[in-house]
């Protein structure tokens, strides 16, 4: 195995026959395939789809051993219903969230629902491979002393409000008592490309 890849998750080795099951939820075509071509030059046996039906539709002849879900899918669909399916399906299987939303709120709900981990877009096959190994908490992990901005505060309770409405915007905006189209252009400034 090639020293730059991160070790092999749990459970497998290099002799092992059986090819790694990925399942990819993503509604980005062009991000699913760079993915895709990335995960199969690896060795793993790829699927794709792209909101929650396809993945109930997959779970009925596919069981994967690994997960790569977006948070925000197109069509309402949210990322954190398709985790909770998968999670649910097989409790072995190793999930991890990306997400360009990221928040408190939202890693903790997907945690909870099953998720390994939870990753900020941009990241790639490395970062994910990587934390498909990572199974097990560090209690070695820096703490901070950041302080909690007003706007950071702020920020968090959309996200939080965002994964209560499944990510309606319309929604949102009632709850939190703001305008529509304030909600799209406080997500549109602090998306993570």
């Amino acid at each position: 195995m090639s020293e730059d890849l991160p070790p092999l998750p749990p459970g497998f080795d290099d002799d092992d026959d059986e090819p790694r099951r990925l399942l990819i939820v993503e509604d980005d075509a062009a991000f699913a395939r760079t993915l895709t071509r990335s995960f199969e030059r690896r060795g793993y046996l790829v699927h794709n789809a792209s909101n929650l039906a396809e993945v109930q539709a997959l779970l009925g002849e596919y069981t994967p051993g690994y997960a790569v879900v977006d948070l925000k899918l197109a069509g309402g669909d949210s990322g954190l219903a398709c985790v909770q399916a998968l999670h649910a399906h097989d409790e072995d299987m190793l999930i991890v969230v990306l997400t360009g939303y990221a928040s408190i709120a939202t890693a903790v709900e997907a945690i909870k629902l099953g998720a390994l981990h939870y990753l900020a877009k941009p990241s790639n096959t490395d970062d994910i491979e990587a934390a498909f190994g990572r199974a097990q908490g560090d209690v070695t992990v820096e703490l901070t002393e950041r302080q909690t901005s007003i706007k950071t505060l702020e920020w968090e309770r959309i996200h939080e409000m965002l994964a209560a409405t499944d990510f309606n915007i319309s929604e949102t905006a009632r709850r939190l008592g703001m305008h529509r189209r304030t909600l799209a252009r406080k997500l549109g400034k602090h998306r993570i490309k």
